[in-house]
């Protein structure tokens, strides 16, 4: 897309002169004053504007003030055959990016129009970039509306600001790392490194490796020196994930880490010293580990300076709608399709699931569901049997034989409750399919009223 440029000058001659010269490269539009200039700014988008100083009536400098209270803040560059140092002084003051005097030279103006469209595409990644994590990680973002997760982002809110080190608490996939980052994107630290370790993945000699780091040759493998996680997180945070699974070694210098900022790289006597601030989160009950001599009771009071516990699923069914649109809008945009629409018979049943996999279970159903439908409905006849609370027994072993739990009766339910969920409701598709007459499906129907549908045709 060709560049956008507005020239304002009131003498005739040098803004058709400066159309003429940079016509060839970019979209170039003229104003005689300001008050012209202003109601072009106001009709389309300009990526730069080359404004004189000096003109009858408004001068630049109110079109420097006009196009950096616009939306979209071209670049202004200002120019002028009054070249003095407080003329140039006060436009840079008012937010101009560049100077020149007249008469211009092209060469010298192209180079500062290529200068500002550089700095303002720059400017606009990093805006978007921003958005982007703050939409992702602040704590507006984290979606749903349950009091129970409305006490979590309130408590995230007050402990954000401050300096204090937290433990997160709850059960796996309940979203203790999207609680970290919220923490991280709602301090004063957010726009420096927000640095996640999950130490249950890694055994004690690496991860004493990856939180301080070490010297070339301090241990086997050990090529080159290397940065540890606190290091490259000064002025930031670290996020300690399933810190009930570290080991005593590593607890002793993680005490001495919170309580002195300080630590040495592995194979290193030199102390150094960052400021991060610590979150941590576990899914295990640490006062029990303490109380079994697996936790350091020290590590524990230090760790638990606030404590946020995540609720399960299951405690705040009323946010599984709002969580279902948040995540079908998501995985239908990433594949480029069709929001699917889940029917109201079916979340009655995705309400009062336990999903024992949290909001990582839910995000998976949602995914597959957007990847299987394409833009279709979700009804109750399309659920996993799970989701409808139909999951059986396990078979009973007789002799190392299995043997089916349910009575002919069970058997012959079962049967006509998957051919009318397959059929969707519709009574003689569903007597096809079973091979029976539907007067036949209508008796069984009559006989055990719980298997009773909606005829969808």
């Amino acid at each position: 897309m060709v560049p956008s440029v507005l020239i304002v000058d009131d003498e005739k001659h040098t803004r058709e002169g400066l159309q003429q010269a940079l016509q060839e490269h970019y979209d170039v539009s003229v104003a005689a004053s300001a008050d012209e200039a202003f109601n072009l700014m106001d009709a389309q988008e300009f990526e730069v504007i080359i404004t004189d100083l000096r003109m009858p009536g408004k001068s630049g400098l109110k079109v420097i003030d006009k196009a950096l209270a616009l939306p979209n803040k071209p670049a202004v560059i200002m120019m002028t055959a009054y070249g003095s140092i407080d003329s140039a002084v006060e436009a840079m003051k008012r937010g101009a990016v560049d100077f020149l005097t007249k008469p211009v030279q092209i060469e010298r103006l192209e180079i500062l129009i290529q200068r500002a469209l550089k700095t303002k595409t720059l400017e606009v990644e990093v805006k978007q970039l921003h958005e982007r994590l703050d939409e992702k990680f602040n704590v507006e973002g984290i979606v749903g509306h349950s009091p129970k997760l409305a006490a979590v982002i309130e408590r995230v809110k007050l402990v954000a600001p401050s300096k204090a080190t937290i433990l997160i608490e709850g059960e796996t996939g309940t979203g203790k790392e999207l609680i970290a980052q919220a923490i991280h994107q709602a301090s004063p630290r957010a726009r420096l490194p927000f640095v996640a370790v999950h130490c249950a993945a890694l055994p004690a000699a690496l991860l004493e490796s990856e939180l301080f780091g070490h010297e070339r040759g301090s241990f086997t493998g050990a090529t080159e020196k290397r940065e540890g996680r606190f290091e490259t997180a000064d002025g930031g945070t670290v996020f300690l994930d399933e810190i009930g699974e570290i080991g005593p070694e590593i607890q002793v210098k993680l005490l001495r880490f919170i309580e002195t900022k300080s630590f040495e790289r592995i194979g290193s006597s030199k102390t150094m010293t960052v400021d991060v601030r610590l979150v941590a989160a576990t899914n295990r009950n640490l006062e029990q580990l303490v109380k079994e001599g697996k936790f350091r009771e020290d590590l524990f009071f230090r760790l638990n300076v606030v404590r946020i516990t995540t609720p399960p699923l299951r405690e705040r069914a009323e946010d599984i709608p709002v969580l279902l649109e948040h995540f079908i809008k998501v995985y239908s945009k990433e594949n480029g399709y069709e929001a699917i629409t889940i029917e109201p018979g079916a979340m009655r049943y995705l309400q009062t699931y336990p999903w024992p996999g949290n909001i990582r279970e839910l995000r998976n159903f949602a995914e597959n569901a957007v990847v299987l439908r394409r833009g279709g409905k979700v009804s109750e006849f399309d659920l996993e049997p799970k989701f409808r609370g139909e999951v059986p027994p396990p078979p009973v072993m007789v002799t190392g034989t299995p043997v089916n739990p349910y009575s002919v009766e069970d058997n012959e339910k079962r049967l006509l409750k998957e051919a009318l969920m397959k059929s969707r409701g519709n009574r003689t598709k569903a007597a096809q399919l079973l091979g029976i007459s539907r007067r036949t499906l209508h008796r069984k129907i009559a006989e055990w009223p719980e298997l009773d549908v909606v005829d969808r045709g």
